[in-house]
């Protein structure tokens, strides 16, 4: 998927709810050797900083038009096992209190909160909404941590 369709995709699923990432953030973030990213076709695509033993989703989307499919639960998994496979222990990832929809998925792939940053995202309609900071453990026989006995 290119960063321009990745854009795309952002500014469509992130209008009107948060900062929307342009074609060059996207495709500086992808140049950096920490993040990889992660499509599903060309309708969602999640965007991933690894550095052992922790990970991070910088930013997950799906076209509002491919919405409600099972897409985002797909990239969650996916991610999962890709960053695991790399040595992450820990995957994190940052979402907004009011984003009750990913906030769901979160909670389903097995996410607990570990933190708040306060007013962290801007709101054009209204006041700032905290991030709250999620976390989730990795299998341990995925990240070839586990113990032979």
């Amino acid at each position: 998927m290119t960063p321009a369709r990745m854009a795309a995709i952002h500014a469509a699923a992130f209008e009107g709810k948060g900062e929307v990432w342009s074609e060059a953030e996207i495709a500086a973030l992808r140049a950096q050797p920490t993040t990889d990213f992660i499509a599903t076709g060309n309708n969602g695509f999640v965007l991933l900083r690894i550095i052992p033993p922790e990970a991070e989703i910088l930013t997950l989307a799906v076209d509002p038009a491919a919405q409600r499919r099972g897409l985002g639960v797909i990239l969650v998994d996916v991610a999962a096992a890709l960053v695991a496979g790399r040595g992450a222990e820990t995957l994190f990832l940052e979402v907004a209190e009011d984003n009750t929809a990913a906030r769901a998925l979160y909670d389903k792939a097995g996410f607990t909160e570990v933190g708040r940053r306060k007013g962290y995202y801007a709101r054009h309609d209204g006041p700032a909404v905290d991030a709250l900071i999620l976390s989730r453990l990795l299998p341990a026989e995925k990240t070839g941590k586990a113990c032979k006995s």
